[in-house]
């Protein structure tokens, strides 16, 4: 069966993909001579970097979400589609999907990354909760509270210990920002709301395998990262990996064994490839093997951006970040090198401008780095509330996610503590 799209004699462009690189292309080619289909198995972009406080209260998830639909109302040569692929046939140049098949003459994938569970089977694995996508971050919280609902209704102080202790494993930005949330929580919100609970008791973890936080940081932000966590009242584990968990207790490399009813993996992602593609264009981290043009190794027209693209350069042996600047411009990139194609001209290559990195862990509380420029504190806590706020995709998200953020500052609270998909345990 064939995929329903209107032929219009252009060239056909199929990104798969509605993140940050899939939506860069489709803006950089909006009114070109080519047609746009843009695949994604959601009808929405999600903005990552900020699921970590759906999780937590601190927003709806309405306000990091943006229709791809409302989106493409902008491209007029653009059509979207929802639409789950499973194959890519290089030599016929069509892909299968769940609802049919399309060709394609420019094929981009912008699939992004998923979970890195390393070393750990399913059976454990599974035991951990996830953050990769808004219906985890709502059955995170839902998870914790439910609990916190849990905790009030035992006597067992074992038990009573094991619901309402959090350990989060992986020190890098999501697993710092997520400590410093709860750990909010912990002083400002829980406590109003279960009185009954002695808070006192409420451990919150943070499991780092490496020798500090934030590693791709300057190690004067890791410093300072490591103290606004500590000043949360957050445990910090540093070179301490994770061993094993069995939904109660888990087990770190230094023999220790802590207990815990949530554990939350932030400590790693791999890329999110689609078979079919030739297999020298397998890539370590389960990465798509691209050259200097974002072109997938042994293809002439199929491209790779974002998280699932690898181009090891001297200076990114494994690839660039996985962040999403890099994804914005191999974006940018891309729709410009197809233009040039398409008039039988030589593309240009990707080169990386590292605009820096930046992490906040709480009230007031930021690091930040650019151009050999380090801060921390409270002006860096406003730059990165700046950046993120222009990043957001749509008005209305960029004036419901300030006015949210407003509201959490004054008042000390979060109101979006609703339980709204009672979640089971993952081994239940």
């Amino acid at each position: 069966m064939d995929l329903k799209i209107p032929f219009t004699g252009q060239k056909r462009l199929v990104i798969i993909g509605g993140g940050f690189g899939g939506i860069e292309i489709a803006k950089e080619l909006k009114d070109q001579d080519i047609q746009i289909v843009m695949l994604d198995k959601n009808n929405y972009h999600t903005f990552q970097p900020l699921l970590y406080q759906v999780a937590t209260g601190g927003l709806e998830p309405g306000s990091i979400a943006y229709p791809l639909r409302k989106f493409m109302q902008e491209i007029p040569n653009g059509i979207f589609r929802m639409a789950e692929v499973t194959h890519i046939d290089t030599d016929t140049q069509k892909i299968n999907t769940d609802i049919g098949d399309l060709h394609y003459d420019y094929l981009v994938i912008a699939t992004g990354s998923k979970t890195n569970f390393f070393q750990f089977p399913a059976d454990v694995s599974g035991k951990m909760m996830e953050m990769k996508d808004i219906p985890q971050a709502l059955n995170l919280r839902s998870y914790i509270l439910e609990s916190f609902e849990e905790a009030l209704l035992t006597y067992d102080e074992t038990k009573k210990e094991e619901l309402i202790n959090i350990a989060i494993v992986g020190g890098g930005p999501t697993g710092v920002e997520l400590a410093g949330a709860l750990g909010e929580m912990r002083k400002n919100i829980l406590p109003k709301d279960y009185p009954e609970l002695d808070f006192r008791k409420m451990q919150i973890h943070l499991f780092e395998a490496g020798p500090r936080l934030l590693a791709a940081m300057h190690p004067e932000n890791s410093d300072k990262a490591l103290k606004y966590v500590k000043d949360f009242g957050v445990n910090v584990w540093l070179n301490t990996m994770v061993t094993g968990y069995n939904g109660q207790e888990i087990n770190l490399s230094n023999g220790k064994i802590v207990r815990s009813g949530t554990v939350i993996w932030t400590a790693g992602v791999k890329g999110n490839p689609i078979a079919g593609l030739p297999e020298t264009a397998k890539a370590g981290g389960n990465r798509i093997l691209v050259d200097e043009f974002c072109r997938v190794k042994d293809t002439e027209n199929i491209f790779a951006v974002g998280d699932v693209a690898c181009m090891i350069q001297d200076k990114f042996p494994k690839g660039h970040p996985m962040v999403a600047p890099v994804a914005i411009q191999q974006g940018d990139l891309v729709a410009k090198n197809i233009l040039l194609l398409m008039k039988g001209k030589d593309a240009k290559p990707f080169v990386y401008f590292d605009k820096g990195a930046m992490a906040t862990v709480g009230r007031n509380k930021a690091v930040m780095e650019s151009k050999g420029m380090k801060m921390g504190g409270f002006n860096a806590w406003l730059a990165w509330l700046f950046v993120h706020v222009m990043t957001l995709v749509g008005f209305r998200n960029k004036l419901t996610v300030t006015m949210g953020w407003l509201y959490n500052y004054f008042t000390y609270d979060r109101t979006l503590r609703l339980i709204i998909r009672p979640s089971k345990r993952k081994d239940d």
